[in-house]
């Protein structure tokens, strides 16, 4: 068990202190912020966090291993 989780209280997330930044274009700044404001999300970074965190978890389910390469398997 690392330090981080023997010193972290039960129940307590973990300190966020890694930052990632992105740029969008005008249009898709447009876009997430009408989508922000319909849905009356106030905290975007936690919108931001959990939306590329949840399609990145469903993708890894459908990227499982397989013994053979896609285009093998069509054949």
């Amino acid at each position: 068990m690392s330090n981080v989780k023997k010193n972290r209280a039960k129940g307590t997330p973990p300190k966020r202190t890694k930052k990632a930044e992105f740029a969008l274009n005008e249009e898709e700044f447009e876009v997430i912020n009408f989508y922000l404001k319909k849905y009356k999300i106030t905290n975007r970074s936690r919108w931001f966090r959990e939306t590329i965190i949840s399609h990145i978890l469903k993708n890894m389910d459908m990227d499982y291993p397989t013994l053979f390469e896609e285009n093998e398997m069509r054949r």
